[in-house]
């Protein structure tokens, strides 16, 4: 007797008292079976196939969830939303009386859910392996329950743009507790108070901006870069509980933090690797700390490393994050091209577009198996992204379904979008 006859589901859930809100499962999911409001994020079960896709992304193993129940009485996205916590399992002799004797019997030997076909998605072609010569990621070093402190020692306007769109670089402190992070990870921030309701926030992730040795080197200490968020992504004015809180904050302030988080966006370390960062806005925080330990190691003399090659877009100069620092980095150390779709009197222009004019230098890079594609910013620009590297790629009489294939088991594809 399966599952299915039993009359009983094997639910997919997400634990809200250790997800952090990264987005991963909802960009991940090809059938859009995972949705959130502004408090939890949840899966709706009338929606999802079980293909798994969501789960090796996951930075915390929070989606890695289930709960055995009547097929009539399966959480509702209402329920779900309303979580603090995951519902205990429904007891067996419960399971029984609703799904009878067998029931019970069909729920221990099945697996956490069926593989069925899994649809394509633009998600679908991002690696979840880190490459094969990244260093050992530590990650949950510290949980929503046990958070450690950190000390602001810096916080910076890195934009031109004013009030209303600024970045802030905040540079945090964790003194002689330990909080090891390689480029590519992130941390979650705990806005104090509590929400609407009442209950304390959640924390937020952010992407570290400095590298592996600090924003200063030989301290306990990493940089972020936040935007103070006061819009939605549909143009609705609205106050981001944790940006706000971020940006403003003073030198000498105390910041609840848990993390580490992520073990598949990380840097290669082998020195002939090249990188191909292209990211929009405060998705420049990774490409920041991966340039940045580049340009310390080549600093020594003692390190050969390959090509750097960024695509930076904002939608002006003065929104750009490290317009001005950009500028002064060697031009035999890193190629970037910047795009800017809010120029007056010039024509809208997005990364996608330079990727293009760059194909052939692009299509050599992506078929060198020494290179890692890294992708983060604003879910919006992944599909133009993809699609360029694909027409790029067909256009040198290449497949690129092969070569996407390679790129995703290879650990050469990773995109991070929200």
């Amino acid at each position: 007797m399966d599952m299915a006859e039993s009359g009983l589901l094997k639910q997919h859930v997400i634990d809200p008292e250790i997800c952090i809100r990264c987005n991963t499962c909802e960009a991940t999911c090809p059938v859009g079976a995972v949705t959130h409001d502004d408090r939890n994020y949840v899966v709706d079960a009338d929606k999802c196939n079980f293909c798994m896709a969501c789960v090796p992304p996951c930075p915390t193993g929070s989606i890695d969830n289930w709960r055995t129940v009547p097929r009539a009485r399966v959480y509702s996205l209402v329920e779900q939303l309303g979580w603090d916590e995951l519902p205990a399992e429904l007891p067996p002799e419960q399971l029984a009386l609703e799904g009878g004797p067998e029931a019970v019997a069909a729920v221990a030997e099945a697996p956490p859910a069926p593989k069925t076909e899994q649809l394509v998605s633009a998600a679908s072609l991002g690696s979840t392996v880190p490459p094969w010569s990244a260093a050992h990621a530590y990650t949950n070093l510290y949980g929503p329950k046990s958070p450690v402190t950190a000390t602001v020692v810096g916080n910076v306007s890195v934009t031109e743009a004013g009030f209303e769109n600024d970045t802030h670089h905040i540079v945090l402190d964790f003194g002689a507790m330990p909080f090891p992070v390689l480029e590519g990870q992130s941390i979650g921030i705990v806005p104090p108070g509590t929400d609407a309701s009442g209950r304390p926030h959640h924390a937020r992730q952010y992407s570290i901006a400095s590298p592996r040795n600090g924003e200063r080197p030989g301290y306990n200490n990493l940089s972020l870069t936040v935007k103070r968020v006061l819009q939605d992504h549909a143009g609705k004015p609205v106050r981001g509980v944790a940006s706000n809180y971020v940006c403003y904050l003073k030198v000498g302030d105390t910041v609840q933090v848990i993390g580490p988080f992520g073990a598949s966006f990380l840097m290669p370390n082998h020195p002939k690797s090249h990188l191909v960062m292209i990211c929009t806005g405060t998705g420049s925080a990774p490409m920041r700390a991966m340039t940045e330990w580049r340009r310390r190691l080549r600093q020594t003399g003692k390190f050969e490393g390959g090509k750097l090659m960024l695509f930076f877009g904002a939608r002006t100069p003065q929104e750009l994050p490290y317009f001005g620092p950009l500028q002064s980095l060697p031009k035999d150390f890193i190629d970037i091209n910047l795009a800017f779709s809010r120029q007056p009197g010039q024509p809208k222009r997005y990364v996608q577009d330079l990727m293009r004019e760059r194909g052939p230098e692009l299509v050599a890079l992506l078929q060198d198996p020494n290179t890692v594609v890294f992708v983060c910013g604003l879910k919006a620009m992944e599909e133009g992204v993809l699609l360029a590297l694909r027409d790029a790629v067909s256009a040198a009489g290449a497949s690129w379904d092969t070569l996407a294939a390679a790129l995703k088991t290879e650990g050469r594809l990773h995109l991070e979008t929200y």
